[in-house]
């Protein structure tokens, strides 16, 4: 399979579009500048101070994180008595109408969703001229945290976590919303130790427009799908499962599954290879689970399983069922090494529906003939 080249732009992390170019390049500078006072001096510069004194409800504290588009808020609703996270519009991007458009349609996405593995969504406003949403607080640390603490997770610790993100994904494809961006760092822990998933940034409505541009890349390159990779127009909710699959990888193994010296060549394995084997860095994973880490990340978004639902059961099940009778995950689907693309997991119900339709059409004819032949 030939290796595309595309130009894509690395921000922070995840992969941009390139509409930030034009609007970035003459403002870079001063944008680093601001987001390191933001961070050093959350009151000062005039800007965030001011713009809170403005929401008499809320009072700001300590800045959580700045991220391309936003600084989130540690803040307390004076009205509720409440801790909240506020999400506000970096001043120097107001005159970029690409990214003002996907911080309001994060909103509308966010207004959707009611979810307990979910950041949930409060209310939103306007104050100086810049957007802003107001969210729970879940200051426990993140996912990303944890690995970064331990390394690596047991398999029953990863499949708890994966059945939660598979809960949280499920309820969000539901709503025809597709995260595009699942990765450790967006899964944030509350006091519980239940993750939350949260930046919906880039995520996809299919109920509505697609924001980005045809062509153009968006997600972070270690955990993008063949079909992010490839700009492909029709992503589905399979490009979650994928994402799923390297997430499940980086807990077993404490390594996402394929890595390098730049995105070309992350982008390249993606394409063309199959990650290391999970079993040789983590001997104590169950070969069900293997398997299926490898069949969600199979290139194809038809070889991966059927929806996340799906995969939260079966994950169950295994957890369940540790230390009794195993659980053959190839018996429930087909293998992973089957690769061409043009078989699903599901073709044996395909050809079925092919055969019987074959049948009927066959019938209709042979009543047509004999039809005919009384006639004549």
């Amino acid at each position: 399979m030939p290796v595309k080249i595309y130009r894509v732009y690395v921000i922070m992390g995840p992969v941009l579009s390139p509409a930030y170019e034009r609007s970035t390049r003459k403002r870079a500078s001063n944008s680093r500048f601001a987001i390191e006072m933001e961070r050093r001096h959350p009151r000062g510069l005039g800007g965030a101070a001011n713009f809170m004194g403005k929401i008499a409800q809320y009072k700001l504290g300590d800045v959580l994180g700045v991220g391309t588009v936003g600084t989130v808020y540690r803040a307390t609703d004076r009205l509720h008595d409440q801790k909240v996270a506020i999400k506000i519009l970096l001043p120097q991007i107001l005159d970029d109408s690409h990214v003002a458009r996907r911080f309001h349609r994060e909103m509308s996405i966010l207004e959707k969703l009611d979810h307990p593995h979910i950041v949930r969504y409060l209310t939103r406003g306007a104050a100086g001229g810049r957007p802003y949403y107001v969210m729970e607080l879940v200051d426990a640390g993140s996912l990303k945290d944890q690995l970064t603490i331990h390394g690596h997770l047991s398999w029953q610790q990863a499949c708890q976590y994966a059945i939660q993100i598979c809960s949280a994904l499920q309820h969000a494809h539901n709503h025809g919303i597709i995260h595009r961006d699942l990765k450790p760092s967006n899964l944030f822990m509350n006091e519980s130790g239940n993750l939350k998933l949260g930046d919906f940034g880039i995520a996809r409505d299919t109920y509505q427009i697609d924001l980005t541009d045809v062509g153009l890349t968006v997600g972070t390159y270690a955990y993008m799908s063949p079909e992010q990779i490839c700009a492909d127009t029709n992503v589905s909710d399979k490009t979650d499962l994928y994402a799923l699959g390297c997430l499940l990888y980086e807990m077993m193994t404490g390594y996402p599954p394929f890595d390098g010296a730049n995105f070309a060549r992350i982008f390249d394995q993606h394409l063309n290879s199959d990650p290391p084997k999970v079993r040789e860095r983590a001997p104590d994973c169950p070969q069900p689970l293997e398997d299926l880490i490898l069949q969600l990340m199979a290139k194809h978004p038809a070889q991966r399983p059927f929806n996340a639902r799906y995969v939260q059961g079966f994950l169950q099940e295994l957890v369940e069922q540790d230390g009794g009778e195993p659980v053959s995950f190839s018996s429930r689907s087909v293998r992973h090494n089957v690769r061409s693309p043009g078989l699903s997991i599901y073709s044996k119900h395909n050809w079925l529906s092919v055969l019987g339709l074959l049948g009927f059409v066959g019938l209709i004819l042979v009543i047509t003939l004999l039809i005919r032949h009384l006639i004549s």
